[in-house]
């Protein structure tokens, strides 16, 4: 129970890989609040199938500074304090720069970052004051792969994900005088319900052959990392990004 009474915020935490993370931060005693945009039916079967009781959702979308605002006052208000911010949520969607109008290329950029950059760094700004405060916390993000190797159909995901690491690990320095520990984690390709038909057609093979292991990874994988960073004892390893891609990309 390494974190018991302790309260995590997750963004995007009605599925996939904030479902398995939610999940496992309350196996390990923690109280969840998962954060979801819109899909309230998926927010509820997570919390349903949670461990532990006590756990809320809360609708909102990051993308709006005010939403994230109330977003984090609603969270403390109802628990108390919030000792963990996962950084989740994010969207991607195909802009290859050959295939798009400008208006289209436009649209998609705006879109893209206003949640996976500047609705990240605005939750993380809200938070933190609260943790400054307490002067303890811990703020994990889940960055990609495709920070490093690039994202040529989604060039917008892969921008945000790497200015999300420079973000990262400059707050890491700054917030450490509060005993604030930040860490990143860094997935590939990772076996949720939004890429199922994706795994199952004829790009999955060639999908699975990018990792040694001839797979791609469980959401749980990907969640075990985030709990190693928002452990206690993981603090001094602030600022580090960790690789959850299956050797499919080194660095």
């Amino acid at each position: 129970m390494r974190f018991k009474d302790k309260t995590v915020l997750i963004t995007g935490g009605g599925r996939g890989i904030g479902r398995a993370i939610a999940h496992e931060f309350a196996v390990e005693g923690a109280r969840v609040a998962i954060n979801y945009r819109s899909n309230e039916e998926s927010a509820q079967n997570t919390l349903n199938r949670l461990p532990g009781v006590g756990h809320l959702s809360f609708k909102g979308d990051i993308s709006s500074a005010g939403t994230v605002e109330q977003l984090v006052n609603n969270v403390i208000s109802a628990f108390g304090h919030l000792d963990i911010l996962v950084n989740n949520a994010a969207i991607h969607e195909h802009h290859p720069i050959d295939k798009v109008s400008f208006e289209h290329w436009q649209e998609e950029w705006q879109k893209t970052l206003a949640t996976n950059l500047i609705g990240t760094v605005n939750i993380t700004y809200c938070a933190a004051q609260h943790m400054i405060a307490r002067k303890e916390g811990r703020i994990i993000f889940i960055s990609s792969r495709g920070a490093y190797r690039g994202e040529p159909d989604q060039p917008a995901y892969g921008a945000g994900k790497g200015a999300i690491n420079s973000f990262g690990q400059s707050i890491a320095q700054s917030l450490a005088k509060y005993n604030i520990g930040v860490g990143l984690v860094a997935p590939g390709f990772v076996q949720t319900e939004m890429v199922e038909d994706l795994l199952s057609g004829e790009k999955g093979d060639a999908i699975r052959s990018q990792s040694p292991f001839n797979r791609v990874a469980k959401p749980e994988e990907v969640a075990n990392a985030v709990l190693y960073l928002a452990d206690p004892k993981s603090i001094w390893s602030s600022g580090a990004v960790i690789d959850v891609n299956g050797a499919s990309y080194l660095r």
